[in-house]
């Protein structure tokens, strides 16, 4: 049996590893390297760890993995949710959240949603020196309809991962070329790394993107955020207001206009914005009227 090794992170890692030991089984598993993501409020680490030790898996924590055990390896290496430059780049293959050569980097799938685009999907690359420029083994699509959470977007992709790895890993039993096609360096774009900084929110913005930030930023990532006054203030759930004509728009964006009982609606640089959700840091009553401005 040809094994193969897993570099793997978070749900998108987990879903493939469970699916994958149910379809060919642990033994098509040579060993498993996984790392924590505190970004994340639910990142999968413990669960990707338990499941390889019930099934009596090799598994290592990415900052205690044995360099040697990856030299010795010569079968192909899965990297799947991976932000790190695996030593060994030979029979590395890299799964990507986006249709390269769009959205080449970070948080593909994050910024894809708030650009509202209506088509993404996975990618398998060959790893290469210059991020996500490899050569692409295969690469399928998936229809977005919005309001889409990251959450549901995670949903939709998950099961591409697999059906990618399924039909890869039946290619490489049934010794068969997995071929490779160069990409259209015409049309490769960038998606920039997230700081806790990127998770405010830019009121330039349309109310309809905003609502694609809130909704690509949320759970299990760690939500979009405003200052109201000097208190942070996250944006849980929002929806798009009936637009009205704001005078001198632009030197009120931010700032109140209603209040629909106890939901404030907000005037944006296009547009409305109903805070249907929000909380604090610390969990304490905010005190929102007609003088607030959130910035």
């Amino acid at each position: 049996m040809r094994k193969i090794a897993f570099y793997l992170m978070n749900s998108k890692g987990y879903f493939v590893l469970e699916r994958f030991v149910a379809t060919f089984g642990c033994e098509a598993i040579d060993y498993i390297v996984s790392e924590e993501d505190k970004k994340l409020k639910k990142d999968f680490y413990s669960d990707i760890k338990k499941l390889a030790g019930e099934r009596g898996i090799s598994f290592y924590k990415r900052t205690a993995f044995d360099i040697n055990v990856e030299e010795q390896f010569t079968g192909f290496k899965i990297a799947i949710g991976w932000r790190w430059l695996i030593e060994n780049q030979s029979n590395v293959m890299v799964f990507h959240d986006s249709l390269l050569p769009k959205y080449r980097g970070f948080s593909p799938l994050v910024n894809s949603l708030i650009n509202g685009e209506t088509r993404g999907g996975v990618t398998v690359l060959f790893a290469d020196k210059a991020y996500d420029k490899g050569q692409i083994i295969a690469q399928k699509a998936v229809e977005f309809s919005y309001p889409l959470k990251i959450e549901e977007a995670i949903r939709l992709v998950e099961p591409i991962y697999s059906e990618l790895l399924d039909a890869l890993y039946s290619k490489l039993l049934n010794q068969e070329p997995l071929g490779s096609i160069n990409q259209d360096e015409s049309k490769a774009t960038y998606s920039a790394w997230l700081d806790v900084d990127d998770y405010f929110i830019d009121w330039r913005w349309s109310a309809e993107k905003i609502k694609r930030f809130v909704d690509a930023v949320g759970f299990p990532y760690d939500g979009a955020k405003v200052y109201l006054g000097n208190r942070i203030v996250k944006l849980l759930e929002v929806e798009v207001g009936e637009d009205v004509y704001v005078e001198h728009r632009s030197r009120h964006v931010g700032k109140v206009v209603f209040m629909n009982n106890t939901t404030p609606i907000i005037i944006c640089s296009e547009g409305v914005l109903k805070l249907i959700n929000i909380s604090n840091q610390e969990g304490e009553a905010l005190n929102i009227n007609f003088r607030s401005r959130f910035k």
